[in-house]
């Protein structure tokens, strides 16, 4: 029953819709109806600029993090991870927003920091030089995953290697329509780097 209600509390963490409330609050303006329409960091900095994406971006990070610490604050024994996918899944599918959110991206980067945060600097880093070199948000995205998965297998946590494998399958996966805009080279670039 414990690991239940830490799972429907990480799914309401994770269904905070950052970028919404930031684009209304801050800046009277709806993102779903600008730019790509998703509820998420990189469409935060298209339409709102650099400092709502940064908060949006530290936002949703924040969630996936604290839905991961929550079984360590309840001392429930279930792996951290477990819970923090549920956070995911809010971000995902968030029950505040009409169940339309983001790419869960920065999410997904919360729950490990919660639990393996070396792992998490690597992935930071492996993002931002990819970026830096590409251009592309979602490039980055999915070629750290691929590296993370990579990277799971030093720690021999078996729920780790599944849980990142599943996470990049699932950026991949929400990706695939940038994955062809890369191709037919319309993806937008990021001009801030």
């Amino acid at each position: 029953m414990e690991i239940v209600v830490l799972a429907l509390v990480a799914y309401l963490l994770g269904s905070i819709p950052s970028a919404l409330w930031v684009g209304k609050l801050g800046y009277n303006k709806d993102i779903r109806e600008h730019g790509s329409g998703n509820l998420g960091a990189t469409n935060a900095f298209r339409v709102l600029g650099i400092k709502a994406g940064i908060i949006v971006t530290l936002s949703d990070i924040l969630k996936g993090t604290l839905a991961t610490v929550l079984p360590l604050l309840f001392d429930v024994s279930v792996h951290p991870l477990i819970i923090g996918l549920f956070a995911v899944v809010g971000h995902t599918y968030p029950v505040f927003a009409r169940f339309k959110g983001g790419k869960a991206v920065a999410t997904s980067g919360g729950i490990i920091l919660g639990s393996f945060p070396i792992l998490f600097v690597i992935m930071i880093s492996t993002f931002l030089l990819t970026l830096y070199l590409s251009k592309y948000v979602s490039l980055s995205s999915m070629i750290t995953g691929v590296v993370s998965i990579l990277l799971s297998l030093f720690y021999q946590d078996l729920v780790l290697i599944i849980v990142i494998s599943c996470l990049t399958a699932f950026v991949i996966y929400r990706h695939k329509d940038n994955l062809k805009r890369i191709k037919n080279g319309t993806e937008p670039k990021i001009k801030w780097m």
